[in-house]
This record gives structure tokens, C-alpha cells and sequence, in this order.
């Protein structure tokens, strides 16, 4: 511009007034570009400051007491579109035996519906596993109301205690369920081939182990909505169980608002994620040893575990995390844990922030509770309370069934609040501060967490489950124009039932002319 501008300087000279005239118009032009680019650089460095790296963030913590924005959505698991009731004869008795944990096997009784309706087969009442995790052999009558389970679902398969014997000629025959192990993940294509044609020839076929033995994304969504029915409508706990639970949350109510943190950091998990390096030399080589008998070798390395995310936070992370959210010491906490490892030597800087800290046993002190307070039943009131509290915190929610399950639940709930930390997010905020960077500690975690869901509608997009997130499929709108999205009728429970009263009447009738021989007759 300079040089330009002393150009016209020298023509000025020799033009006269015309020359002063041009110069007079290129200053002028000069001062708005001028202008132009300090407006600019303002308006870029207040957008800057807004939205960018070093922008203030400030969490409405008040807000995350309430439920979150529903967006006009609410819950529904009821078919949309032709439904048949289960026919009076199947193709055959399916068995399964659900491993894992309480969580884990609840999943797996999800599963087994959809499978059994797919193969158009009669459930088996599920069998829980008692060995490989808990010890407990509570078995289904003692964790679910199995009358409820039954009728719940009698619209959808038909389920039966037992595989009944067979009576004939005057003699008395069991059915010998033949033996499958199916692949993870299985496809529908595996269940309508190769399971159903061991059913047909057998009468009978018996899936161990049956832990996520069924495709989780399927492109049917009355299928996935059956799933829906049966976790969060049909898997009831017993009676003993909900006044067990209903009586700590009536406690905890009693003295205000509450959150519920699923503190994940056992023995079990951290050697799953080979997160080894803050512990001692002693509690290492526990951890390594459990890892060495319990998974598959692999070279793991603390720090990058780490920055990805993958070991679970520890507690004092999780209290720094909470107050820097906005959350103060007043705020009360239900613990919903195992046995933490590394005891109070961990447990101490988070009791430090949060003194007013409970669990099942600090809560209700009953005889039943506490013989089974590391079993089923402890584990399911965990999950009646976390399920109920005003807002959940999984501290680790990679492959941990009770927070996902928990997490789904929640939403289809009524879209309660939930806390997810981003722990890949995370990890950089928490190395800074242990390397003595602590000015803009508490600004950095507000930066990550308010890019993260606190319990509204959002896309599933994986590794996320479909038990975590059952949006869409599972929830509808009063007012859309999207047809698959709208709510169905609201008799629709009404029509069922009628469909099934006349399909068993016309059935009944069917078989009083001695044209249909059942399974059992057989």
C-alpha cells in the first residue's frame, strides 16, 4: 500500500487538482479497509472467546437435578405395525443358560425372547448361571417375579417353567434338549437355519453359554421394541426386592435430592484394563496375577490406556471431576460398588470433598442384605436405586454391563440425568494437573463434560449398545410427521389382548376336532 500510495504522491504533482482528487479517494479507501479488518479481528477474537480453547464454561448444575430435555419424546415399546400373537404350537423348547453377572444376564434374557420368537419356539424360563461370577444360586425365582415375566410377555412368546414330558402309550418321555453353542453376535440368519433345524430335529435345543449371543443391531424395529418390553416392563424384580430398594430411596429422599455413582473400580476391572502403574509394587502384582488368570495376554501400557480412555477413573478424579462441575461438599451420594481396590488409601481425597457418602448396607442394615450384599440381590438393589436417583454417574462405562444397562434404562425412564465422563477427554486435563498446571484445571473439565449428554435423546452411534441407547427405536412422538415415529394407539395393549383371546379360542376349537396333535402328544 505504501509504495502504491507514493505513486500517486508522484503523480499528484504533475495531475494538479485531479491528483489530489485520487489521493483524497484512495485514503478514504484505505481507512474502511482499515476499518473492515479491526471490526474483524474483534469479532473474531470475541468468537474466540466464546467458543474456543480458552472459553469460560459454566455448568447449570441446578438444571442437572431435573430430568433432561425429552425433545418432544417419550417412551414406548409397544408394537406399531401387525403383531401376531404367539400360535398355540411352536417348533420346539428353547433352553439357555444366561452367564455373567446380574447385568450381563439380564441382557441375555432379553436376547432369548427375541430368539425364541424369531425361531417361533417356547421359551424355557431362563436359567441364571450360579458359578462362573457370583456364587449365588438365587436362580430366576429368586431375583425376578417370574408369574410377571410370563404374563407380560404372552403376547409375544410363550413361556414355560419346564420342558413338559411326553406322554404316550402309557409311557412317560423327556425331551433331551440338544446342546449348541452359538456365535457372539449371531445373526437372525444363525437362529432361522442352523438353531431352529437342531430344534426341529431334536424338539428341544439347550444355548451355553447364552452372554451376547444375538446380533444387538437389527434392522427390525418391532424386534428391538420387544426387547424394550422385556427389560424394562417384563424383568421385574421380586417383591422382597422392590420394598428392599424402595425402603433406601424413601430414606435417602427423606433428606433431599440424591445422585448415585456407580464407582467401577475393582479388582476385576482395572486388570481388565491394565491400569496398573498407580498402584504399589504389592497391589501390582495382584492385579497382574488376576489379569494372567482371568484374560488373554496382552502388552498393556499405563499411559496409553490412559489417554484413550480406557482405565476407570479413580475416585479422587471423580471428586475433582464433581466439583468442578459445580457440585459442593453438601451434595449426598449413594456408592453403588464392589469391593474398591486399594481401599481407604484411595477412598480418603474423595470422602475429603464429599463427606455425606452412603450404600446399601450404611442405609438399610437387614439381615438379608447383608449375607447378600456382594450377590444378586445386592447387586439388584444397586440397581433399583441407581435407577431411581436424581442423577447416575458411572465412573466406567466401557464394558460395564451395570452402567449401560442402567444408562438405557434411565432414558426410557423419562430421560433422567446421567453423567458420563469423557475419560479420553479427560485424560489430558487430569496429566496437566498432576505435572502442577492447576490454574485452568476446573475450566478444562467444564470444557469436556458440556460437550458430553446428560440423559436426552441422542443418535447411538457404536461402540455404544443398543441396551444404553434404545433412541429411536423405543421411544415415539404425540405430534410428528414422521409416521414411524408416532406413538401408537393407546389401546393398543386392548387389541392385543382380544387377538390373543380369539387366536386361543379359535386354536381350542381347532383342537377339539382332533386335526392338531401337540408337541407333547407327539
Amino acid at each position: 500500500m505504501r509504495r502504491r500510495l507514493g505513486h500517486h504522491r508522484q503523480h499528484g504533482k504533475q495531475g494538479g487538482v485531479g491528483g489530489r482528487g485520487l489521493l483524497l479517494k484512495l485514503l478514504i479507501a484505505v481507512s474502511v479497509v482499515l476499518l473492515i479488518c479491526t471490526l474483524s479481528l474483534l469479532f473474531s477474537a470475541t468468537t474466540t472467546a466464546t467458543n474456543g480453547s480458552n472459553a469460560p464454561s459454566e455448568i447449570n448444575v441446578e438444571k442437572l437435578w431435573e430430568s433432561a430435555n425429552s425433545g418432544g419424546w417419550r417412551p414406548s415399546s409397544s408394537p406399531r405395525t401387525d403383531w401376531p400373537s404367539p400360535p398355540k404350537e411352536t417348533k420346539g423348547y428353547l433352553r439357555v443358560r444366561c452367564n455373567g453377572g446380574l447385568n450381563q444376564q439380564r441382557t441375555a434374557i432379553c436376547n432369548a425372547v427375541l430368539a425364541a420368537r424369531i425361531m417361533n419356539a417356547t421359551l424355557v424360563l431362563p436359567e441364571l448361571d450360579a458359578n462362573s461370577f457370583w456364587h449365588d444360586d438365587s436362580g430366576f425365582h429368586g431375583i425376578y417375579d417370574a408369574e410377571h415375566f410370563i404374563q407380560s410377555l404372552r403376547f409375544d412368546v410363550r413361556i414355560v417353567e419346564r420342558i413338559p414330558e411326553i406322554h404316550k402309550n402309557g409311557k412317560t418321555k423327556k425331551i433331551k434338549a440338544f446342546q449348541l453353542r452359538p456365535p457372539r453376535d449371531a445373526p437372525i440368519s444363525w437362529y432361522t437355519t442352523e438353531a431352529l433345524e437342531k430344534m426341529k430335529e431334536h424338539g428341544a435345543i439347550y444355548l451355553t453359554p447364552f452372554s451376547h449371543r444375538l446380533a444387538e443391531e437389527i434392522d427390525n424395529p418391532e424386534y428391538q421394541r420387544l426387547r424394550c418390553r422385556v427389560n424394562y416392563h417384563a424383568l421385574r424384580f421380586k417383591p422382597h426386592i422392590m420394598k428392599l430398594s424402595e425402603s433406601i430411596v424413601d430414606k435417602l429422599r427423606s433428606q433431599g435430592r440424591f445422585m448415585a455413582i456407580h464407582l467401577r473400580f475393582e479388582m476385576d476391572m482395572l486388570a481388565f484394563a491394565g491400569c496398573f502403574d498407580i498402584f504399589s509394587s504389592t497391589e501390582q502384582k495382584i492385579l497382574k496375577k488376576y489379569r494372567m488368570e482371568n484374560f488373554a495376554k496382552k502388552t498393556l501400557i499405563y499411559k496409553e490406556r490412559r489417554a484413550i480412555g480406557k482405565c476407570p477413573l479413580t475416585p479422587e478424579e471423580v471428586g475433582l471431576l464433581l466439583r468442578a462441575m459445580g457440585f459442593n461438599n453438601s451434595t449426598r451420594m449413594y456408592l453403588a460398588a464392589g469391593e474398591l481396590f486399594g481401599g481407604e488409601h484411595f477412598m480418603k481425597p474423595f470422602r475429603a470433598l464429599f463427606p455425606h457418602l452412603e450404600n446399601h448396607s450404611s442405609v438399610d442394615s437387614s439381615e438379608e442384605l447383608a449375607a447378600n450384599a456382594r450377590g444378586l440381590i445386592g447387586s439388584a438393589v444397586d440397581y433399583m436405586v441407581c435407577l431411581l436417583a436424581d442423577i447416575f454417574m458411572p465412573t466406567y462405562d466401557g464394558p460395564s454391563n451395570f452402567a449401560n444397562n442402567l444408562l438405557g434404562h434411565r432414558l426410557y425412564y423419562g430421560f433422567r440425568t446421567n453423567i458420563r465422563p469423557d475419560r479420553k477427554g479427560l485424560a489430558p486435563v487430569f496429566t496437566a494437573r498432576e505435572e502442577g498446571q492447576t490454574a485452568s484445571f476446573e475450566e478444562a473439565v467444564r470444557r469436556v463434560m458440556l460437550k458430553t449428554n446428560f440423559g436426552g435423546p441422542h443418535e447411538r452411534i457404536s461402540p455404544e449398545s443398543f441396551y444404553t441407547n434404545a433412541w429411536p427405536e423405543c421411544f415415539c412422538q404425540v405430534e410428528t410427521q414422521n409416521p414411524d415415529d408416532k406413538c401408537p394407539s393407546e389401546n393398543v395393549m386392548q387389541m392385543l389382548h382380544s387377538q390373543l383371546e380369539s387366536e386361543n379360542m379359535d386354536s381350542e376349537i381347532y383342537n377339539q376336532s382332533d386335526s392338531v396333535v401337540s408337541l407333547a402328544e407327539r
